[in-house]
C-alpha cells in the first residue's frame, strides 16, 4: 500500500515538474505591440551593451561595422520593436549595441 502511496506521489511529482516551464512561459511578463515602453540609452542595462539610439553614433565602437542597426539583427522583434536582450522595452530600429547578431 506504501509503495502505491510513493508511486502516486513520484507520478505527480514528475508532471508538475514537466508542466513547470509551460507554466512558466505563461505567467512570464511578455509584452505586446505597443506596450513596450522605449528604451533609455542611459539605462544601466543599455549602457552594459553600449546601445545607442542611431548606429551611426556606435562608429568608433570597436565591434560596430557599417550597416549594423537592431532592425536588422537576430534579438529584434518587429512586431513591437522589441528586443530579447531588453525584454521589457521597445528599440530604436536605427540603433544598435555591441551583442548586435546578423539575422539567420
Amino acid at each position: 500500500m506504501a509503495n502505491q502511496s510513493r508511486r502516486a506521489f513520484i507520478r505527480s511529482s514528475m508532471l508538475s515538474l514537466a508542466a513547470l516551464p509551460l507554466g512558466a512561459g505563461i505567467l512570464s511578463k511578455t509584452a505586446f505591440a505597443q506596450e513596450l515602453p522605449r528604451l533609455d540609452p542611459s539605462a544601466s542595462n543599455a549602457q552594459a551593451l553600449n546601445y545607442v539610439e542611431d548606429a551611426s553614433n556606435a562608429s568608433d565602437h570597436p565591434a560596430y561595422e557599417e550597416g549594423q542597426r537592431c532592425n536588422n539583427c537576430m534579438f529584434y522583434s518587429a512586431g513591437n520593436e522589441g528586443c530579447q536582450l531588453f525584454p521589457e522595452n521597445s528599440v530604436e530600429p536605427a540603433g544598435w549595441c555591441q551583442s548586435w547578431v546578423a539575422q539567420g
